[in-house]
């Protein structure tokens, strides 16, 4: 989306109604009553249906900004700003938070007519929504990058490789070589191991998790060290850690294809179950949003949920343009 689209969002009645939409679709407090006023809205003529078409590939390209953001911020990369954020740059008042990281970051470092995400800056390797990679490092470093995923290379002493997650979930494996990876403000340090880091800042507590495949892992932050054997998980963020088993199966599903989910909240499934597909699901009533779901679900069928969920929850499906589903 070019900076005069971002401007006509706010000059424009009908977008700024559209971006008002989204906004409140994103607040956590949408209802069922809420969908179906939004389903009218949207009926009305097809500008409408364009403009939150429109709103919604906004938030969609902002939100994952906002988070690499707030990542950036944890490790003390960020650029500070020292002039207030620019109305015009908010999009008159912002989407969510996100857009308001992403503003700051604009300010530092202007995008020049687009909104790209910190590690578009940052990242020697990314991957997009659905999409995986994987990365082949000299001396037997391999990488499975997951979704929405970033990596970059950091400098190293000889022999010894360096990457840093910006964002993300990426597995790794290395077979003799001094190995490290970054992820907020911890080292994850191997010599023959194979492990998973997930680092995807959101509202939640511990944002980083990792989680030991094969072999030992040493965690460091500073003098202090946690060392991990095969099957524990190590969950963390700037306020502490927490040591326990690990849940191989599901951590690893991902690398063969599947999402699975154990009695996870339906409102925590669908946040990970948008990272693989275009557009997003909101759910629009509270009291399935707390239900728990359990089962395994391919990534390549990740539509294919949507009717699982239904069927399940006796819930309502509504689509919108641009990939956009309503849950209630």
């Amino acid at each position: 989306m070019s900076a005069m689209d971002k401007d006509d969002m706010e000059f424009d009645p009908l977008k700024r109604e559209a971006v008002g939409w989204v906004r409140h679709l994103t607040s956590g407090q949408a209802t069922a009553a809420d969908a179906e006023a939004l389903r009218r809205w949207c009926a009305q003529s097809a500008d409408h249906v364009a403009a939150f078409a429109a709103a919604s590939r906004l938030w969609r390209d902002l939100a994952p900004a906002g988070r690499n953001v707030r990542a950036a911020m944890m490790t003390g990369q960020l650029p500070s700003a020292s002039r207030p954020l620019n109305r015009r740059a908010l999009l008159g008042g912002g989407l969510a938070t996100a857009a308001a990281a992403a503003g700051v970051y604009a300010l530092a470092r202007p995008p020049l007519g687009l909104w790209p995400s910190w590690s578009e800056f940052a990242a020697d390797y990314r991957t997009g929504t659905g999409e995986q990679r994987q990365v082949a490092l000299p001396g037997d470093v391999s990488i499975q990058m997951n979704v929405q995923t970033s990596i970059a290379l950091r400098p190293a002493d000889p022999g010894v490789a360096r990457i840093e997650l910006l964002s993300g979930e990426a597995a790794f494996a290395t077979s003799g070589r001094s190995f490290g990876v970054r992820a907020a403000d911890r080292w994850i340090l191997a010599d023959k191991a194979q492990f998973d880091v997930r680092y995807v800042p959101a509202g939640g507590e511990q944002p980083v998790c990792v989680t030991c495949l094969n072999g030992e892992l040493q965690v460091q932050r500073g003098a202090q060290a946690i060392a991990m054997k095969e099957g524990q998980q190590l969950r963390y963020d700037a306020g502490g850690e927490t040591l326990a088993a690990a849940d191989i199966e599901a951590t690893s599903a991902w690398q063969r294809g599947f999402l699975l989910f154990r009695f996870t909240p339906l409102s925590d499934a669908v946040e990970e179950i948008n990272r693989y597909r275009p557009g997003r699901i909101f759910i629009v009533n509270a009291a399935i949003a707390r239900l728990p779901v359990s089962g395994r679900f391919r990534i390549d069928r990740m539509d294919e949920v949507l009717t699982q969920i239904q069927q399940a929850f006796d819930a309502r499906v509504r689509l919108l343009p641009g990939g956009i589903v309503l849950l209630s």
